[in-house]
């Protein structure tokens, strides 16, 4: 592991200890969203990313920050950590272990390193240069997609349909119906089920970019692949497609790309 990696960790298991306690707990929550979608932020998403950053601040000051709640430092430097202190705080706010932290760091723009923790189950989903593995309990297991070669027999997931807005909505449709099985509700983890080779494919809109950042060099490192939906590498538009068997990756576009008569 090196010295990045293990700094990824280590902020993994700071997020971690910050905001587990929150969890089925006692705790200030807010909309973001206004008069629009429900979009809530907790004090434990605060108080996890402010740990975060004082341990970046105190180990590495000349390095940049992107975060979900507390914004832009340095987000030009050649080395910027992107935050996202608890993907799925819906899934926070209802006690189901399915949110995550998400920890990215990226070199001179692209991602290099991620870490996808779930601190109620005690993992943490790492991929950088040295590889991808599970950390829990003290124990590593290497991570590796699955083989899975044809999407008609993927098993695929999104967070939830109604994310999909108008010729969105309709290429979701048609990509789970060209599926064999589609799970929803999963956030960041189900991210982390296909670099552990459980699930083969995810496909999202309206990500931003600390919700996709930590989860490509996890997923690439273990033998995945993760684009936009137009093939190219993820970028601002937060549509993203993951797939475990790089296979996937056309007859995927294509369903996702199809023009209607």
């Amino acid at each position: 592991m090196t010295e990045l990696e293990a700094f990824a960790l280590e902020l993994s298991h700071e997020a971690a200890r910050t905001a587990l306690p929150f969890f089925r707990g006692e705790f200030a929550q807010e909309d973001k969203g206004g008069s629009g979608a429900f979009d809530p932020v907790t004090e434990a998403d605060r108080a996890a990313e402010a740990a975060i950053r004082r341990l970046i601040a105190a180990r590495y000051p000349h390095h940049g920050v992107i975060g979900e709640e507390y914004g832009e430092d340095r987000p030009d430097a050649d080395h910027v950590w992107v935050l996202d202190p608890i993907d799925g705080t819906r899934a926070f706010i209802a006690g189901l272990p399915l949110w995550t932290t998400l920890i990215a760091l990226r070199h001179e723009g692209a991602p290099v390193i991620g870490a996808i923790g779930q601190p109620y189950l005690g993992e943490v989903f790492l991929g950088g240069p040295s590889g991808a593995r599970l950390l829990r309990s003290g124990a590593e297991t290497a991570l590796k997609t699955r083989a899975c070669p044809a999407l008609s027999d993927a098993l695929i997931a999104t967070t939830d349909p109604d994310i999909f807005v108008g010729p969105d909505r309709e290429a979701w449709t048609r990509l789970r119906a060209s599926a064999r099985l589609a799970r929803l509700g999963c956030d960041g983890y189900a991210y982390a089920m296909v670099a552990a080779g459980r699930i083969d494919l995810v496909a999202e809109t309206e990500l931003k970019v600390w919700d996709w950042s930590a989860l490509l060099p996890v997923i690439e490192a273990a033998g995945g692949r993760v684009t936009g939906w137009s093939g190219q590498a993820p970028d601002g538009d937060g549509r993203i497609l993951a797939v475990g068997d790089a296979a996937l990756t056309d007859q995927a576009l294509a369903v996702l790309n199809a023009t209607q008569d």
